[in-house]
């Protein structure tokens, strides 16, 4: 049996894989968000723990059996927070998680040194880990004095689970100090915000043996005394591995509150400019990119809350077939955006509206809206050499097939649906930790999913969704400078 643990901003997840991964239980212990001020986003790594115990101990009372034959253990987490530890390995203050905006000056100051974007690959966002050190550097000095090591959210619960001071490769490329064509920590950018090599974690890759659990753990949850940890990955890499996006070229587009289109690559393909994430894989000698939506399936409950409608009602509004964009467009941009636009000011809009315009027009126009900036971030793949010829569709929002239908269209290209199971971050870490348990070949262990039908690109529609979307590339500029 192989146990995958994936640290969540909600809760944590315990999903339990036999050697034929096949899923046998899962167990869940739930998280809360402190916000102290406007902006903040902050979680006790205790209550990381405290999860934790509650996920093993739901799966435990279910398969007790199964629990003791656990071999392997692979970790995925939420990525980018920063959990500083003094030299005794005590917490010195919350963990400053990846949504927490406070460090935004600090990014600003970061990005505009040159050897950021030219060593990281990257934009250095402000939800990255680097800005929140210089913020507490600056902001709570005591605390910065004190900092013996930075830790990300996944790699606290390893120190816990095995006494190590462990990280991998995917989740460190999100903390704007990797050199992520060379897969190491930078001196140089360490130096930059007051830190040295000394203050990070060892790296291996997430297919690495990264630590042994400790036997008073295994004995507490039934488990052998051998029980290996594998390095693991961001979720974003883990949710990958789980999909079987391992190879270059294969890729999934994620509907869910935000959007991501994640391509594998075999080679390290930066485009700073365009806002696409380029970081390391799970796997040695992989990389992968992503254009990152900030509000995909938000945007349609955006609809539904001013509607009284729910999303499902809105979309079967539609029909079947989908129709052509109807003149009216929306921008999804009603928390900013990441790519291409690295824009936190901006907002959404409607433009078009007629009288004829009813309910189910904006539906219409709300899903062309999120299609045609998922057709944005294949353009930003594009410029930085990353070629697709079909993605595979996950997350809440790929239910609706009017939906997929009209993202298929929008990029030219087939979506494939798999088949039901649960190919999240959790089942990805569990591969990992079949594969650091056992020696196996990662790309024997992170296969794809059977595809259950293929969503085409409606040809005859394909020359007015690109005037749509030239319509929709103009408005940017032209709302930007009325914000």
């Amino acid at each position: 049996m192989y146990l995958g643990l994936d640290l969540g901003t909600s809760g944590v997840k315990a999903l339990l894989m036999d050697a034929d991964q096949k899923i046998i239980g899962s167990g869940h212990g739930s998280l809360d968000v402190s916000r102290p001020h406007h902006g903040w986003s902050e979680q006790d790594p205790a209550d990381w723990i405290r999860a934790t115990e509650e996920a093993i101990a739901e799966l435990k009372a279910a398969h007790p059996g199964e629990i003791a034959a656990v071999r392997g253990i692979g970790l995925s987490g939420q990525m980018h927070g920063a959990t500083l530890l003094d030299a005794s390995g005590k917490v010195l203050r919350p963990c400053i998680l990846w949504n927490d905006t406070r460090s935004f000056a600090e990014a600003a100051r970061l990005d505009a040194d040159p050897r950021f974007r030219k060593i990281i690959g990257n934009i250095v966002f402000p939800g990255f880990t680097a800005p929140k050190l210089a913020w507490v550097k600056a902001n709570e000095p005591d605390v910065f004095a004190r900092v013996a090591k930075v830790l990300l959210p996944k790699d606290y619960l390893r120190l816990w689970l095995a006494g190590e001071y462990i990280s991998e490769m995917s989740d460190s490329a999100g903390t704007s100090w990797l050199d992520v064509a060379s897969r190491r920590w930078s001196p140089e950018l360490l130096a930059a915000t007051g830190l040295g090599t000394e203050h990070m974690p060892s790296l291996v890759e997430g297919t690495d043996l990264a630590g042994m659990l400790r036997g008073e753990l295994a004995s507490k949850w039934g488990m052998g005394q051998a029980v290996t940890i594998s390095g693991g990955a961001g979720d974003n890499a883990a949710s990958a591995c789980g999909m079987g996006t391992v190879r270059p070229g294969a890729a999934f587009v994620s509907l869910g509150t935000s959007g991501v289109l994640f391509a594998a690559n075999g080679a390290y393909l930066p485009n700073p400019e365009s806002a696409v994430h380029t970081f390391c894989h799970a796997l040695p000698n992989a990389w992968h990119q992503m254009g990152v939506i900030l509000s995909a399936t938000d945007s349609l409950n955006w609809l539904s809350n001013i509607t009284g409608k729910d999303a499902a009602e809105l979309t079967r509004e539609l029909g079947d077939d989908l129709r052509a964009p109807t003149g009216v467009s929306f921008l999804p941009y009603l928390s900013g955006e990441r790519t291409p636009h690295n824009d936190a000011a901006i907002r959404g809009s409607f433009t078009g509206l007629a009288h004829e315009i009813d309910r189910a027009g904006l539906t219409q126009a709300v899903l062309e809206g999120v299609a045609f900036a998922f057709r944005d971030s294949l353009e930003a793949l594009a410029n930085a050499g990353t070629s697709l010829t079909r993605v595979t569709a996950i997350g809440g929002g790929s239910r609706s097939r009017y939906w997929l239908k009209s993202i298929a269209t929008a990029l030219g290209l087939p979506v494939d649906i798999p088949a039901d199971g649960d190919f999240g971050a959790a089942f990805g870490a569990a591969r990992l930790g079949l594969i650091a348990a056992e020696g196996a070949d990662p790309h024997q262990v992170c296969t794809p999913p059977a595809t259950a039908e293929t969503i085409e690109p409606v040809a005859t529609l394909a020359g007015a969704y690109d005037e749509a979307y030239q319509r929709y590339r103009k408005l940017y500029p032209a709302i930007r400078g009325a914000m």
